[in-house]
């Protein structure tokens, strides 16, 4: 079986998010069922100069979307890699949306909508040789694909569109709907039109033959107006067809035996080795050489992530006698909050703005505990490197994070089975509670120790996924 794999960022080349840390992983986990996978992105500096110097040209475009451009294939770290090399509308400084400031580029509507035509012409077998059983596309900046396939007349494969986070969805106004080469009927309710405007997401949810989440608890959520960002009517109409398939991560790469940015490496039979890396996370972050509880974050400061909850709470959390390293970028004004709480508790909280993959690791073998206070999360991924490293999560009862997470309440802790503590979302009140029972554990370094090891115990890989997602592909191709 062969699957077209359509997604805007991939682990290692580039990576905003957790989406690269998916499109990066699946691939491996599929292959060892069975199932090849192509992955299509687009043809941004740092992609381009990591691929082969003997790649394969499949096509070349006089025009796509006002400049030449060229697909061409080749592989790389592994993966399969088909690229949309459009210099016009990717080769440009700054991230793979927006400029070195965040600002969004303002031509990301016909970048997306470039980058989807090339996918759909590759989908349907008019480029190259492959012609895949599936299209799987990730993310509204790939959905647009399903919608030039469905107004396509060339036959095309079923498809999947999977949602990493609902909240972005590639919102348009009107006036673009004329240079995206759809035919006049796309531009209605059941088509790309969104409140007046275009919608690539909900394009791609509307043309999906199945549509996929990255939790099952997400996926149950977001078909309601809470969650659903305007769009649980639709996802509603379309429920028999939508999927919860939980995220895995690449347990090659993230691997506390093996992890070459840890100081030191170790395993559950080994939870003293994580003393050195304790340390060199204290040192990092200028925090006191203690035996109090450290706390991490890793995370984007964002609204979303909840970091405006944990930027108020820093005074009660410091007052619990936990320390805290804070690793993230994003809101300059929650940056700033960070920032100051930092400045009232030196010794006692750290901060690191930006982001730094290897330190992301050494806090996950060094801290003691990680909190997700996020308000929504479709997955998280944080959690599942801090249950792998004996980094206990401490998270929201929402989405894939009620999903992966057992509380530490006593029926738990009495039974040996509890991985992290859980709390109520958007409460601050709850998050310090929360890290006020992680205390009242901590003391008890036998509890700790054996809850960081049956942590350590839970499968977080994507073999039990990718088995879901296999399952599904041939449900559609049969």
């Amino acid at each position: 079986m062969k699957i077209l794999s359509v997604a805007s960022e991939v682990f290692p080349l580039v990576k905003t998010g957790g989406l690269a840390d998916v499109t990066g992983a699946l691939p491996g986990a599929l292959a060892a069922l069975g199932v090849s996978v192509s992955t299509m992105l687009p043809g941004y500096p740092s992609v381009l100069a990591r691929l082969p110097k003997k790649t394969k040209a499949l096509h070349s475009y006089a025009d796509l979307f006002g400049g030449k451009a060229r697909i061409v294939a080749g592989t790389l770290d592994g993966l399969d890699l088909i690229v949309l090399d459009a210099p016009h509308l990717f080769d440009r400084p700054g991230g793979a949306y927006g400029d070195g400031g965040g600002v969004d580029w303002p031509d990301n509507w016909r970048r997306f909508a470039a980058f989807a035509r090339a996918a759909a012409d590759v989908a349907s077998g008019a480029v190259g040789d492959l012609r895949p059983d599936i299209v799987h596309a990730h993310d509204w900046q790939a959905a647009l694909t399903l919608a030039y396939l469905r107004y396509d007349e060339r036959p095309s494969p079923p498809s999947v569109m999977t949602v990493h986070n609902l909240a972005f969805q590639g919102q348009f106004p009107a006036s673009i709907f004329p240079e995206l080469g759809l035919p006049p009927q796309a531009m209605a309710l059941d088509g790309v039109e969104y409140f007046g405007g275009v919608g690539f997401l909900k394009a791609g949810l509307q043309a999906a033959h199945a549509i996929t989440t990255v939790s099952p608890t997400y996926a149950q959520e977001i078909r309601t107006p809470e969650f659903g960002m305007g769009l649980d009517g639709l996802i509603n109409l379309r429920a028999g067809h939508l999927h919860g398939i939980l995220n895995g991560i690449d347990t090659g790469q993230w691997d506390p035996q093996t992890d070459p940015h840890l100081a030191e490496t170790f395993s559950a039979k080994s939870l003293k080795a994580r003393g050195k890396n304790r340390r060199a996370v204290e040192q990092r972050f200028g925090l006191d050489p203690d035996a109090s509880p450290l706390l991490c974050v890793v995370s984007r400061l964002t609204w979303q992530k909840g970091m405006d909850i944990l930027a108020a709470e820093l005074d009660a959390i410091a007052g619990l006698g936990a320390r805290l390293a804070v690793l993230g970028s994003g809101d300059q004004g929650l940056e700033g909050a960070l920032l100051a709480g930092a400045a009232r508790h030196r010794g006692r909280i750290g901060v690191v703005v930006g982001y730094d993959e290897g330190l992301s690791h050494l806090l996950q073998g060094g801290a003691d505990a990680i909190l997700i206070p996020s308000r929504f999360e479709p997955c998280g991924l944080t959690q599942l490197y801090g249950l792998r490293y004996g980094c206990v999560p401490v998270v929201a009862r929402t989405g894939g994070l009620a999903d992966t997470v057992i509380d530490a309440n006593h029926a738990a802790l009495s039974a040996g089975v509890a991985t992290g503590f859980q709390f109520a979302p958007g409460s601050g009140d709850a998050l310090v509670g929360a890290v006020q029972r992680l205390c009242g554990v901590f003391a008890d370094r036998g509890a700790w120790t054996a809850m960081q090891k049956q942590g350590m115990k839970t499968d977080v890989s994507w073999q039990a996924s990718a088995r879901d997602y296999v399952a599904l592909f041939r449900s559609l191709a049969a």
